[in-house]
Order: structure tokens, then sequence, then C-alpha cells
């Protein structure tokens, strides 16, 4: 059996807690100042640098809707070199790319 994604657990055990947060995830994409692109390829960049798979691959979907290239996701995901080495890439470029690929 598949373990429980974080997401689902804060929602089933604590569901105000996980209305706030997604409330305020959703006000930081809306009114941050940035369009959607620009907010999922510093999302995904971000992602990247620690090594959060499961974000990656969700989130390369939405920068494809909100209009990325796969030449963009992949760049955004290549940046985490400079910030963090190789441990962000390597765990996280085929998993982007393939979410990407399938979206």
């Amino acid at each position: 059996m598949a373990e429980k994604h974080f997401i689902e657990v804060l929602r089933e055990e604590a569901p105000a807690v996980s209305e706030a947060f997604f409330n305020l995830a959703g006000t930081i994409e809306k009114d941050g100042g940035l369009d959607a692109k620009t907010f999922q390829l510093i999302y995904l960049a971000i992602k990247a640098t620690v090594g959060e798979v499961g974000a990656v691959s969700a989130h390369a979907g939405m920068a494809k809707k909100a209009g990325a290239t796969r030449a963009e996701v992949l760049g955004a995901v290549l940046v985490s070199l400079m910030t963090n080495g190789v441990h962000g890439v390597s765990a996280c470029l085929p998993a982007v790319l393939d979410a990407y690929d399938n979206a």
C-alpha cells in the first residue's frame, strides 16, 4: 500500500490548518506580483533545490498549463545546480520532464 502524501494527511488530520495553508498559497500565487508562468518556474526551481520530486512532478503540469515551455521547465530545475549542486537535479530532472511530457 502506498504511503499517503503529506497533503492528504494534513487535510485529514488538520483540516483548518490545511485550509489556511492553501489559502495562503493561493493568495501568494494570485497577489504576489508574478504571472502564473513565472510563479510556477520559480516554484519548480526552489523545490528542485531541496529535491522534492513529488512537488516538481505536480507543478510541471501547472507550469505547462501556464505557458511554460519544456526548455523553461528544464532550465528552472537546472538552476538548482548553482544553488545546491547535483542533489536536486539528480532527484528531480527525470521526474519533471516526464511529468511535463505527460501533462
